[in-house]
């Protein structure tokens, strides 16, 4: 009997760009997508990256979420578009906003359009580096240890952005009533449930940002908040409910958004999630599976319940929240706070003198020659670096934009050892590439000390599809079997799913998944001829390391 199919959209809001699919409940295959670039982002509003400073505006959010969504929906007809079922976002995180006793971001509010101080603080907003080490300092001090699941307090979250706000500027401390994260401003904003004391809260956010934990039964108390600045603690008494997984009916969606949208009206909104966590979702994560998210930083993802965690100390290799992936499991969350952008780095490097020439060329030919560089550049490097036989090579350290774990310290910067007059471009490429795999190794490593079992590694993400040399490279020193996946959009997939799940058309994640979850289209074995050259080369990383920790705290 012919059964007609049911669709979920799943929104994935990146750093640059947010994207949706329409994906199918029966089998996940994606009807419709789409794609919107933050128009004031791309201007290079709001972002100064010589202060780490990198803000967005609502409006960006909110636009480009119109936008691609409507582009995604477009090829399903009206018969169909009464076939959805639910909508599941995602977004970056840490990135909190201040906002008023209606739960209206500040920015959206009179006085304070262009004011960049009350606006989202992305992710990788960095400014809030003295504040994470105070607040660190504070957490760990104390007689409850708040750092025991997350580690060292980072400048990209929650308490240390808005501690760093409220100390800028006096009128974000008067006219903000509390903070909210982006991944439930956006459920909100759909549910038409925005006020601070009605908000869903991703138990994503609270668990691996703000701290939230069972064992001291929610956030860090009140007192040991009090006593770093008074309105952290006026925060905490304002957050309203507890977290849930995202996988929990939030609401439903308004009729506002359904008229913008050209859906029914009251469909399921499902709860959220931050980018990476989505992404496992959507890669099928399981136990004993490490999924790796690649992109400009790296961001890697497992599940353990928490039996299996007892008595193990993974703090320095990762954070533990929760429910943060999969309801009933503890999510762990780890990564590099560079991976893609360390190539990116070198790719304008290598181009400056280019850049340069267009004072001696006329605009056409120099607007054709960047741009064939521009294109070509990656790939060349890749392709000769992947020529070059395996003797000694430069060792790089990953840490281009502070080094998130382990031991997590946003001051520190990459180092590269052991260059010579004869280091060529490729050979300076395979150097970062491998660093930059380096930098994974050395966690997973940690991971297996704590006797943390990893049998499988999934990567997506951009690099994963696009880089058959970095993938290869991450097999060889790993010394394990990569698999890649046939989805360009896990985090939105990932989303998808738990809305299929909130919406009542899957029973739960894992029947979710198996159905709709991204499948294996190709894999990398570790070259075994390279593993003992590799060995070597990797202690020669980890001494590096070493050296350069001494370097910084002398």
């Amino acid at each position: 009997m012919y059964i007609e199919e049911k669709y979920v959209v799943g929104v994935d809001f990146g750093s640059d760009s947010v994207r949706a699919a329409v994906v199918a409940i029966s089998d996940g295959s994606v009807a419709g997508s789409g794609v919107a670039y933050y128009p004031r982002w791309k201007e290079g509003l709001y972002q100064h990256p010589e202060r780490n400073i990198f803000r967005q505006h609502p409006l960006d959010y909110l636009e480009s979420f119109e936008k691609c969504v409507i582009e995604a929906l477009s090829c399903l007809s009206r018969e169909a578009r009464e076939r959805v079922v639910g909508i599941g976002v995602d977004t970056t995180g840490s990135t909190p906003v201040p906002v008023n006793r209606e739960g209206v971001p500040l920015a959206l509010t009179e006085g304070f359009e262009t004011c960049e101080n009350a606006m989202f603080y992305l992710w990788k907003d960095h400014s809030a580096a003295g504040e994470a080490e105070e607040i660190d300092r504070a957490f760990s001090g104390g007689s409850r240890d708040y750092g025991k699941y997350q580690g060292r307090y980072s400048a990209e979250w929650f308490w240390a952005k808005i501690l760093h706000a409220v100390r800028t500027d006096v009128r974000i401390r008067e006219a903000a009533y509390t903070w909210t994260e982006h991944c439930d401003w956006m459920v909100g904003s759909l549910c038409g449930r925005t006020r601070p004391e009605e908000i869903y809260h991703s138990a994503c956010a609270a668990g691996h940002k703000a701290l939230w934990h069972s064992e001291w039964n929610g956030l860090p108390d009140a007192e040991i908040l009090g006593s770093i600045d008074p309105y952290l603690a006026l925060v905490r008494e304002r957050y309203g409910n507890n977290p849930a997984p995202a996988v929990t009916l939030a609401g439903h969606l308004t009729g506002e958004w359904a008229e913008k949208l050209g859906l029914p009206q009251g469909i399921c909104v499902s709860g959220s999630s931050f980018d990476a966590h989505a992404g496992a979702v959507g890669a099928g994560i399981r136990e004993k599976t490490i999924v790796c998210t690649l992109g400009t930083s790296a961001v890697d993802m497992l599940v353990e319940t928490s039996e299996s965690l007892q008595g193990k100390e993974i703090r320095r290799f990762g954070g533990a929240a929760e429910h943060s992936i999969l309801p009933g499991y503890v999510g762990i969350e780890t990564g590099q706070a560079a991976f893609g952008d360390i190539f990116g780095w070198f790719k304008r490097v290598l181009l400056w003198p280019l850049e340069q020439s267009g004072r001696f060329l006329d605009p056409e030919t120099y607007h054709r020659l960047c741009q064939e560089m521009d294109d070509i550049m990656l790939a060349e490097l890749q392709r000769q670096a992947g020529e070059l036989q395996d003797d000694i090579f430069p060792i790089a350290l990953d840490w281009f934009n502070g080094r998130r774990y382990p031991d997590t310290d946003d001051s520190r910067r990459a180092v590269i050892g052991g260059l010579a007059l004869g280091a060529q471009a490729p050979c300076i490429f395979r150097a970062l590439v491998f660093g930059a795999v380096c930098g994974l190794k050395r966690i997973v490593d940690g991971f297996e000390k704590a006797e943390l079992v990893i049998e499988k590694v999934v990567a997506v993400g951009g690099i994963s599809k696009k880089s058959a040399y970095v993938m290869q490279m991450m097999a060889d020193v790993l010394g394990k079997q990569i698999e890649i996946l046939d989805a360009d959009q896990t985090c939105a997939l990932g989303a998808a799913i738990y809305a299929a799940v909130a919406s009542g058309a899957h029973k739960d994640v894992h029947g979710a998944s198996a159905h709709m979850a991204a499948k294996c289209v190709g894999e990398f074995k570790p070259d075994e001829t390279k593993t003992e050259f590799y060995r070597e080369q990797y202690q020669k990383y980890l001494r590096l390391a070493q050296l350069a920790d001494v370097w910084e705290e002398g």
